[in-house]
């Protein structure tokens, strides 16, 4: 006789649990759009004033919107839609820091570009999303708060944020080739299956 899914948030049988394809198609989108970002990012910091510079800063504004409305869309999905099971036998300290570094990452992909666009309107340079869609200025233009205050929340947060993702693709590869418990394919693409019966 079938026995339901366990409550607890630890599975027997992690492998055959995955998120569903939205959730999959948000996390791979989002990890790209974040990663390409901060290389933009890094890249337009060391350009000269030039219409490229201005270009690039378009596309890495663009983006950064772009990131915002998917983080806000895959919380408020995430809310709606539990999460598959985490690996058995994760220790305390993992879960506390898997509990953490998630909560940190949801976080910081609002931080980052809400901060962005703080330090773009406060430099008096409106967001027009993909140059169709004016966005309000978020803040009054104000050059030295902007300088002084906007321009580093913004680089330390987006710093902040490629290093706990470094870490969480870290713990994420020791879980699949170490531990080989099968919390990678919880996010991976492929068929959703349900728990083991």
């Amino acid at each position: 006789m079938s026995t339901d899914t366990p409550s607890s948030p630890l599975a027997t049988d992690p492998a055959g649990l995955r998120y569903d394809l939205f959730a999959i198609a948000l996390h791979w989108l989002l990890a790209v759009l974040i990663v390409g970002s901060f290389g933009v990012g890094l890249y337009m910091t060391g350009l000269q004033f030039s219409p490229l510079r201005l270009k690039i800063y378009s596309w890495h504004k663009w983006a950064g919107i772009t990131i915002l409305l998917l983080s806000a869309l895959r919380l408020l999905w995430r809310l709606g839609h539990r999460p598959p099971a985490l690996p058995a036998g994760m220790s305390r300290l993992q879960l506390a820091s898997y509990r953490v570094s998630h909560a940190l990452m949801y976080l910081l992909f609002f931080a980052v570009p809400l901060s962005g666009w703080a330090y773009s309107s406060a430099m008096g340079m409106p967001v027009a999303w993909f140059g169709v869609l004016q966005l309000p200025d978020f803040v009054p233009v104000d050059h030295d708060f902007a300088e002084a205050m906007l321009q580093p929340l913004h680089r330390n947060c987006a710093f902040v944020l490629a290093g706990v993702t470094l870490l969480h693709v870290a713990a994420v590869l020791k879980h699949h080739w170490i531990d080989r418990d099968g919390l990678l394919k919880r996010m991976w693409p492929g068929p959703r299956q349900e728990s083991a019966r």
